[in-house]
This record gives C-alpha cells, sequence and structure tokens, in this order.
C-alpha cells in the first residue's frame, strides 16, 4: 500500500488544522456580529421610547441637543414659492 510521505502529511494536517480554525474563527466573528446587531436593535428601541416620551411632554416640534439637554424649537422652513 501506497502511502505520503511523512512530510507531505505533516504539511496537509498542518493546512487542514489552520483551515478549521479559520472557519472557527469566522463562525466566531459571525456570532458576535450578530450580537451587536442585536444591541443595537435594543438600543435603538431604547431610544424610541425614550423619544416618544420626550414628544409627548415636550411636543413634537423641539430640536433637543443631546450634548446639553437643551430644549429649542425647530427651525421654521421658508415657506416654498410656487412656479
Amino acid at each position: 500500500m501506497k502511502s505520503l510521505e511523512k512530510k507531505e502529511l505533516q504539511e496537509l494536517q498542518e493546512i487542514n488544522q489552520e483551515f478549521a480554525k479559520s472557519k472557527m474563527a469566522l463562525a466566531d466573528s459571525a456570532y458576535q456580529q450578530s450580537l451587536i446587531v442585536k444591541g443595537l436593535d435594543a438600543l435603538k428601541e431604547k431610544f424610541s421610547v425614550i423619544e416618544k416620551e420626550l414628544t409627548t411632554k415636550y411636543g413634537a416640534d423641539v430640536v433637543i441637543n443631546l450634548e446639553s439637554g437643551e430644549i429649542t424649537d425647530k427651525p421654521e422652513e421658508p415657506a416654498k414659492i410656487a412656479e
């Protein structure tokens, strides 16, 4: 029966191990990405809830500065001129 040389077998085994490690790393990365996306969705939902509460309390026609908390009226948009 024929067999690979020891060096050939070792090289194939090393490449196969690296391939398996790379696949596992890719799977871990995809899983981490899915966790991050879920986290972003949860944050977006929380923001939406707070936004609705603030809209009810302060009105829909205000702008809130997220750094200072200052609330100002939305600037009025200039009326469009009919052509």
